[in-house]
Formats: C-alpha cells, sequence, structure tokens
C-alpha cells in the first residue's frame, strides 16, 4: 500500500493516507515523500468529496469510519489489485502466481527488463537492487505483476489475482496457504483454476509441471488460453557456486542457488521469450541477478561458515529453502532455525504439514512467540506439539525470547558449519545481522578487509 502511495505520488497524484501503526520501512519513507498522517487513527472528517479515489488496504475493517464516510459520499473505493488493473487495460499484462516463487521470478523478470533499458510498469512484493519503489505506474507498454492469492480488500473477498487478466501468467506451483481465508485445500486449488479461466484464448500460461496438482488442475476443457508446462534448468555446483546448464552446453554462473531457484529461473525465461528477449541476452543479463529481498538473503560469512536469512515460513517453502543450502555447501554441517509467524504456521491443525520441512538441517531450531498467538486469537501450543510435527531428530523448540535462540548458537564452535535463518518475522524483535556477524566472531576490521 505504501509503495502504491509512493509510485502515484511520484506521477504527480495529490496522496494522503491514513492508519492506525505504521511501521518502518514504510514510516521512514511516507516521511521522506512527505505523506505520512500528521496523527494516526482514522478521521472521517477528511474524507470529502475533493477526493477523487480511495485505495483501500486488505487489513482495514469493514466498519471503518473513513470507509463508511467514502460510501455515504458516493467516492469510488478501489481495493489495490482493482485499482492496478484500472492503471494496467490498455498494457501487456505478465503475471506471475503461485504459493511459492512468486516474488522471486518477478524479480528475475524485472532484472532482465531493466538490464536491456526495456520501459515497462512493475508490482512486486520486496524492495529490489535498482528499482525505488515497488509499484510503478506509467504510459508503459507493458506491465509485471507479482499476483498474490490472499483477499483483496475487506469489501471484496476475491484472490488479488483474478483482477489482472493477464495475457501471459506464470503459476509456479501450489501449496496449501491462508487457512484462515481457504479452509479447506481444494477451495485453495480453485483460485488457481479460476485465475487461468480468466486468461484470453491469445494468452499464454506456464506451469512446474512437477507441482503434485497442477497438471490435472490445469487439464481442464474451460481454459482457453495456452496452457504449457516447464521443468527447471540443469544445473550443477563447483566449489559452492552455481552453474546454470544450457541447451547449447555453455556453463552460466549465477550469484542465487537452489533447485527452487533453477525452476523459477525457467519460469522467468520462459516469459521473457515471450517478451522477445533472445535466449543469449538473457543467460548473460540473469548472470548479474542476486536474488529479491528477504529471499535467501546473504549475512556473512568466514572461510569456514555461510549464514543467509530468508523469508521462508510455508512448510514447501521452509524444505526447498533448507534443502537448497544443504545441496550448495554439502559438506557443511547445517544448522537451520526456521520462526512460526504466520496465522497458518501457528495453527494447530496445520502445523503437521510441516513434518520433514527440516530434514536437510544437522541441527534444526523452531522459535515462536506465545504473544504472536494471542494476536492472532489462536490457541496456545505447546513445545511437544511443534517437536512431533516437525519429526526431525535434533530439534529443539524455543519459546518467546529470541536470547534463548542466541545463546543456543553460542554453543557451536562455526567452523565448517553454515546458518540459515527462516522467517517472515523477525525473531521477536532479534537485530539479526549484528548479531550473527557477533555469532562469527567478525568485526568491523576484518568486514572491511
Amino acid at each position: 500500500m505504501h509503495n502504491i502511495a509512493l509510485a502515484l505520488y511520484y506521477n504527480h497524484h495529490t496522496v494522503s493516507g491514513s492508519d492506525d501503526e505504521i511501521y518502518n520501512p514504510a514510516r521512514d519513507r511516507l516521511m521522506a515523500a512527505g505523506l505520512l498522517p500528521t496523527e494516526m487513527g482514522w478521521h472521517p472528517e477528511r474524507i470529502t468529496k475533493d477526493i477523487d479515489v480511495i485505495i483501500l488496504g486488505m487489513h482495514a475493517r469493514p466498519d471503518n469510519p473513513e470507509l463508511k464516510k467514502a460510501i455515504e459520499l458516493s467516492i469510488p473505493v478501489y481495493s489495490y489489485p482493482a485499482y492496478v488493473y484500472e492503471q494496467s487495460q490498455n498494457q501487456q499484462r505478465v503475471v506471475i502466481a503461485g504459493s511459492h516463487g512468486k516474488t522471486t521470478t518477478t524479480s528475475m523478470i524485472m532484472h532482465v527488463l531493466k538490464f536491456y533499458e526495456r520501459d515497462f510498469d512493475y508490482l512486486v512484493g520486496a524492495q529490489l537492487e535498482g528499482f525505488d519503489t515497488m509499484a510503478r505506474f506509467s504510459d508503459a507498454p507493458l506491465t509485471i505483476i507479482e499476483g498474490d492469492e490472499y483477499l483483496s480488500s475487506p469489501l471484496d473477498r476475491r484472490p488479488k489475482f483474478l483482477h489482472y487478466r493477464p495475457d501471459i501468467a506464470v503459476i509456479t506451483g501450489i501449496a496449501w496457504d491462508h487457512i484462515n481465508v481457504f479452509p479447506t485445500f481444494e477451495g485453495y486449488k480453485e483460485q488457481f483454476l479460476l485465475l487461468a479461466q480468466s486468461m484470453p484464448e491469445s494468452g499464454a500460461l506456464f506451469y512446474y509441471q512437477k507441482d503434485d496438482h497442477l497438471p490435472e488442475l490445469l487439464n481442464d476443457s474451460s481454459i482457453k488460453t495456452d496452457v504449457k508446462p516447464y521443468d527447471g534448468f540443469e544445473y550443477l555446483v563447483e566449489k559452492n557456486k552455481t552453474i546454470l546448464l544450457t541447451d547449447s552446453a555453455e556453463k552460466v554462473p549465477l550469484k542465487i542457488f537452489g533447485a527452487h531457484n533453477l525452476q523459477n529461473l525457467k519460469a522467468a525465461h520462459l516469459v521473457c521469450q515471450q517478451l522477445n528477449i533472445t535466449d543469449e541476452a538473457f543467460f548473460h543479463a540473469i548472470q548479474s541477478f542476486a536474488g529479491a529481498a528477504k529471499r535467501l538473503d546473504f549475512l556473512c560469512q568466514t572461510e569456514t561458515a555461510t549464514a543467509y536469512k530468508d523469508f521462508a515460513h510455508a512448510p514447501s517453502k521452509v524444505k526447498a529453502t533448507t534443502a537448497a543450502m544443504k545441496n550448495q555447501f554439502p559438506d557443511r554441517e547445517l544448522v537451520a532455525c526456521v520462526e512460526l509467524h504466520t496465522f497458518s504456521s501457528l495453527n494447530k491443525q496445520f502445523l503437521p504439514h510441516y513434518k520433514h520441512s527440516l530434514a536437510a538441517a544437522d541441527r534444526a531450531y523452531v522459535f515462536y512467540n506465545e504473544h504472536t498467538l494471542k494476536m492472532k486469537k489462536l490457541p496456545a501450543i505447546h513445545p511437544d506439539e511443534i517437536t512431533a510435527a516437525f519429526d526431525h531428530p535434533q530439534l529443539t523448540v524455543i519459546q518467546n525470547d529470541y536470547q534463548q535462540l542466541a545463546s543456543a548458537l553460542q554453543q557451536f564452535t562455526w567452523e565448517n558449519k553454515n546458518l540459515l535463518l527462516m522467517t517472515s518475522g523477525n525473531f521477536g524483535g532479534w537485530d539479526i545481522k549484528p548479531a550473527i556477524e557477533a555469532l562469527f566472531n567478525i568485526t568491523k576490521k576484518n568486514k572491511s578487509t
């Protein structure tokens, strides 16, 4: 939402907004643009007929007093995906969907297009190097959209991606998520079928062919668009570096790693082909792609230890990221830590989906905060329930205090050993990067060298 506000502001619109609480980085970025509300909370007297459009965030409540005033005054109210569609009706629309890999695949496409100075708009779920905001609106001929399946707004209970009506789309895979709004897996899967059904006959839909559900789901006569399967690129790992193998036997060195990322890369490659980027040009540009923010973020390293932080939280993401880390450094022990932070991950009925998701780790830690459970109005979870759900022989469960996790990690000698931290939160307020640098005994002196 704050990135859309900034994108509109940079297009010379007059923009204002409200919220009951605004956190960083949104707070500082809005303040720098002069868009930060002077006071928090809801002020219906500020809603007047001078306002042309209101864009409603998902977390506003239906009884929000400003929303009620807008409806009373007949001011047009859009969810943000509906507004994105309004802005992109005259553009070629590319939508990247799926339960995992959306942000990374979208980022790869954007990286290649920017590398060749193509003019395009975008909406993506992470801050990317070289892009000032996570959204852009203009009169460009093309827009690249990360298509989220979560609900559009309190007034519009459809998944966001059903607004976009893509010309080109990717579905990276399906793994049940957002169980607070999709209580059954069948209902969750149906949303992706609806996305495919929304595409024109002239379109192209790419899907990961080894997904457990997509081949059957997309073999449906109601789908009129051209449906094409894909697999990941072949690759090898040499001296802890991933090398992509092309059909012409060319070796392409990459900054990213992991089988899941080679699947994402293949999807990005297929989309770029549709956008008239040659194979040679794609492989040249992608060598400088270092990943999306919060997706296998490099933290620090010594000669014998490396630490990464990842946004992984759903079982499929935890499994893929842990396996990727182990495969990239097969001769090192792997210590993996995951925080249960989302509604789904803290739901007792959903916990068994994490079984063996940390299997690639030699040592594993699961952190959760009882305060988060209370905030989400979920019943308490006993550590034994988490231990049973993950079913890992070397698993430790830690509650509430990240200092306990830090103390546990300090017991290791960090030689020939890697650390992976996975969370959509921050382990209850942990300042992670300096803490891990201290853990690895990385000082300012040896950082500068």
